[in-house]
């Protein structure tokens, strides 16, 4: 799997949203490999896209056809600055990967030093599926420098913030920490999805 995460400030959602919804209603069918996305507005008026694609290639030749060129275009010209990308074939899902039935998502951005660390935490689901059945699922995307996208898929907001109470075990709490030094989370309080 390949995911690109797309983020930028953004003022004029209603607008964007319905620049996806056409993505997703006119170009979708001729992507090749396109699987999803996950997209949300963060408090802070932050557009935050999480697209999954088959593979690296296929991606980039969505990329390369015309009409993704023109809707790439005017999508820009909706934002309130530049967009940043993160371009990631490194890809770990938490147990079945992220969910379109969560009813709350937060993209943790982050960098390890260790990116294998951080999968291998993300890999023992066990115990955290029993701590926190609030969490449906996830995708880790690591870039090669150990720059990271978490996105977690939670049944609810009122069920994520109860579960963050559940003090970890000490060894998951070590990992954590560890993760989580100077990661910023973005909330997505009204997420919406799309699948192929």
């Amino acid at each position: 799997m390949f995911i690109q995460m797309i983020q930028c400030a953004c003022s004029r959602q209603d607008e964007v949203r319905a620049l996806l919804d056409e993505w997703r209603r006119d170009l979708a069918p001729g992507a090749t490999g396109w699987l999803g996305g996950t997209y949300g507005f963060t408090d802070d008026d932050q557009l935050m896209a999480v697209v999954r694609f088959a593979s690296r290639e296929e991606a980039m030749a969505n990329s390369e056809r015309p009409e993704q060129g023109a809707w790439a275009e005017r999508l820009t010209a909706l934002m309130d600055g530049k967009p940043e990308f993160h371009d990631c074939d490194d890809v770990t899902l938490l147990m079945d990967g992220g969910s379109d039935d969560a009813g709350f998502v937060q993209i943790v951005t982050g960098k390890v030093d260790d990116p294998s660390r951080l999968k291998a935490m993300m890999a023992d689901t066990t115990m955290l599926h029993e701590m926190r059945p609030d969490i449906l699922g996830g995708t880790l995307a690591i870039e090669p420098d150990g720059t990271f996208v978490e996105t977690i898929a939670f049944t609810s907001e009122d069920a994520a913030r109860e579960g963050e109470q559940v003090e970890p075990p000490a060894d998951v709490r070590r990992e954590l920490e560890y993760a989580m030094k100077g990661a910023t989370f973005h909330d997505l309080h009204h997420p919406w999805f799309e699948s192929a």
